[in-house]
């Protein structure tokens, strides 16, 4: 292997998952940058590297030196000194500090900062309060450094080094060496493959007791992660082994010990639970059952009149189900509402808060995410919020609504309930006062909640919470492609892909990726803001039902970008870039900031010097941190998933074979319904035809509906009951 040693003077590209990055050097002998490949993902910008490789030559990029080993070490040149503090490593040092410390202290700067950092007042511009940022700033990277060394050691993404040294602080590294499945449980984002790696690398044995734990764990949550609540034990074994690839006995025993010391909960019927989800599941059909048995404070007036009042004030006409869902609101405790586009919830809803204003009720209202609480306003002109909100939930306490610190109203209206969790959706009700009326309002036939459980589905069938469906799609709707389209895909019927300009459901045949990709580009960056006068990037949504594959959101995101904006003020982290102005979404829930997975803003400010970008989300300004940002992705494509629960001007969507596994009705449906306007496919019909005839819904293995059954006695007044 030929030797490489020189200064890093840029990253053109580092991912995080594999550490595979594409370093620029500057060496002594050659005139021109040298370009490194190879896995190097914690490698900073102006520290020294000595490269152990071959020279090789790539028909796109040239000459590349291929990196098999590597090592790094801080610079000694001033030049390399101005160049690493200037990176942005160290935050409250950027290019313009780095400047002024290097001209201070020439080649002892790095000592300074390490040995003497209050010396850094002798620099002008420099008050006491950076030197103290500094100082945190410094003890951060080293440690985080160290972290990242010990996950390369033992062939760990170095990507959740920052995660890491959040949780464990200066610790890390020996909590790591001695359990390192603890990161699993403790550490946003490493999963038990992740720690299972490290484990092994650690010489922990394989059927030990610790990675039998953690492996129980981490199969449970899996399943949690794809919506059931539960698992068989026969299922839960066979994972296990299968993940594990350890003898069925020991997993046995292990599941033994952990219900006997009531880790995990297991039922008569060999259903095996994470507390959190036997407790939710059983809280809320016991929760229910009180609502439903408790006496209201006011009755409501006289509902026919109230009817007549509100038909002649908003210049409308009631057909007979939905007076019935009106009435059934009247009388019941707790009541589900169900239908699709057009069919008339919206209007419904009104009426049942007008009805219960008129006779002197307090309504609240609420829905799952801020983007569904902010339409729900919209549509009724009353305050929404969302069920975190409401709940008034601040970390780390939790939820400070709660059976002792209850909800104050009469009527709490619930929106996009399809979206509710097991886990939510029991916070929610313990907060709910016995004599509260609850009306559930969801579509029953978009895609269930991205957690565990399918609340909506299993209120619905459990037979015994009067519920109203509404079918009949009204008139104005009916002049809709996009609401009648989504009608014919829910009944199993290929949608209507013919067009005019007057219509606002259009279908573009592509038959492969690349010309997918071009199409898509062109009618977000030209074609639809040119005809619609629309903002290309707030007013077209691209909408996809994977993350992976090219017309996968990550891969479409990157696309859009380049295209539709050209700002060059940016930060970057790991594998994106984070441009001014870019569109950008959360993607966990961050309760110190109030920002939420599935929120959706845009980068309003970047802070070269001091590594940090503002995000504003409805309004609010939100700063983040570059060790922070990995809270973000980028935002003008999302996956349909992501999408529940929002409306957008114009959606577009690709659908294809290359998406084969996620081709399915309600996910089509779901996708086709984002669309407020405009919707336009692009891709295959037979791609289409293939998501429109798989109804394939997977169960998930849940028991709310019969725990339901199991408590409340059949209503009298249960008006059209939903078998669906």
């Amino acid at each position: 292997m030929e030797r490489l040693r020189g200064v890093v003077e840029r990253i053109t590209y580092a991912n995080e998952e594999n550490g595979y990055s594409v370093l620029r050097i500057k060496c002594k002998g050659y005139r021109e940058l040298v370009t490194i490949v190879g896995s190097m993902a914690s490698v900073n910008v102006g520290t020294v590297i000595t490269a152990h490789g071959f020279w090789t030559s790539n028909p796109k990029y040239g000459k590349q030196f291929d990196c098999k080993e590597w090592e790094e070490s801080l610079p000694a040149s001033i030049y390399g000194i101005e160049k690493y503090l200037g990176s942005g490593l160290i935050k409250g040092i950027g290019p313009i500090y780095a400047k002024k410390i290097v001209n201070q202290f020439k080649e002892t700067t790095l000592d300074i900062i390490e040995e003497e950092p209050d010396r850094l007042i002798e620099v002008e511009g420099i008050g006491k309060k950076r030197i103290e940022k500094i100082k945190k700033a410094w003890k951060e990277q080293k440690e985080i450094k160290n972290i990242m060394i010990f996950l390369q050691e033992h062939g760990v993404s170095t990507s959740f080094g920052s995660r890491i040294y959040k949780v464990y602080k200066d610790e890390s590294v020996s909590i790591m060496k001695e359990n390192p499945y603890r990161l699993a449980d403790d550490v946003y984002g490493v999963g038990f493959k992740t720690a299972d790696g490290i484990a092994q690398k650690l010489g922990i044995p394989r059927d030990s007791y610790k990675r039998c734990r953690a492996g129980v764990f981490y199969t449970l949550s899996q399943l949690g992660d794809e919506g059931h609540c539960y698992a068989n034990e026969e299922q839960l074994v066979e994972k296990c082994v299968e993940i594990l690839e350890i003898e069925e006995t020991k997993i046995v025993m292990t599941i033994s010990h952990l219900v006997h010391e009531k880790e995990i909960i297991k039922e008569e019927t060999d259903s095996i639970y994470l507390p959190p989800f036997f407790y939710s599941e059983r809280g809320v059909s016991k929760k229910l059952e009180k609502i439903m048995e408790g006496s209201r404070n006011k009755e409501v007036g006289s509902v026919e009149e109230i009817i007549k009042k509100i038909e002649e004030t908003e210049k409308i006409k009631y057909d007979e189900i939905q007076k019935k869902a009106i009435h059934q609101a009247s009388r019941s405790k707790v009541m589900v509402l169900t239908g699709g586009p057009g069919t008339g919830k919206t209007t419904v809803t009104h009426g049942i808060i007008t009805l219960f204003q008129k006779s002197g009720l307090d309504v609240l209202l609420a829905a799952p995410t801020g983007r569904a609480a902010k339409r729900m306003s919209e549509a009724t002109g009353l305050e929404a919020k969302t069920i975190h909100r409401l709940l008034e939930y601040k970390p780390p306490e939790g939820y400070k609504k709660n059976e002792e610190n209850l909800i104050y109203g009469d009527v709490l209206i619930v929106d996009e309930a399809s979206m509710i969790d097991i886990l939510l959706m029991y916070n929610l009700l313990k907060a709910i006062p016995d004599h509260m009326i609850l009306i559930i309002v969801g579509d029953i036939d978009q895609l269930p909640s991205v957690g565990a459980g399918n609340v909506l589905r299993d209120i619905i069938e459990s037979g015994v919470i009067p519920t109203i469906k509404l079918e009949r799609i009204f008139r104005q709707a009916l002049g809709s492609k996009i609401i009648t389209n989504a009608h014919r895909i829910n009944k199993g019927i290929y949608p209507d892909l013919t067009s005019d300009k007057n219509s606002n459901f259009f279908f573009i045949e592509e038959n492969d990726n690349e010309n997918m990709i071009d199409t898509i580009v062109a009618l977000c960056e030209k074609r639809l803001p040119r005809y619609y006068k629309v903002n290309p990037i707030k007013d077209i949504q691209v909408l996809t039902p994977m993350q992976r594959t090219e017309t996968g959101a990550y891969n479409m995101n990157k696309v859009l970008q380049s295209s539709l904006n050209k700002n060059t003020l940016s930060l970057r982290r790991g594998a994106t870039e984070y441009r001014l102005y870019d569109k950008v979404m959360q993607i966990r829930n961050n309760y110190d900031k109030e920002v939420f997975n599935g929120d959706v803003g845009y980068i309003s400010a970047i802070n070269i010097e001091e590594k940090v970008l503002m995000v504003i989300f409805d309004g609010r300004e939100v700063e983040y941190e570059i060790l922070e940002l990995d809270e973000l992705v980028l935002a003008y494509a999302t996956t349909i998933h992501k999408a529940q629960g929002s409306e957008y001007k114009i959606v577009v969507m690709p659908i294809s074979f290359s998406h084969y596994v996620m081709l399915q009705r309600n996910l089509l449906y779901t996708g086709i319904t984002r669309a407020k306007k405009i919707l336009v496919l692009v891709g295959k019909k037979e791609a289409i035809y293939t998501a429109v005839k798989n109804n394939h819904v997977k169960d998930r293995n849940t028991k709310l509906a019969e725990r339901i059954r199991s408590l409340i006695e059949e209503p009298v007044n249960c008006l059209n009951r939903s078998k669906t």
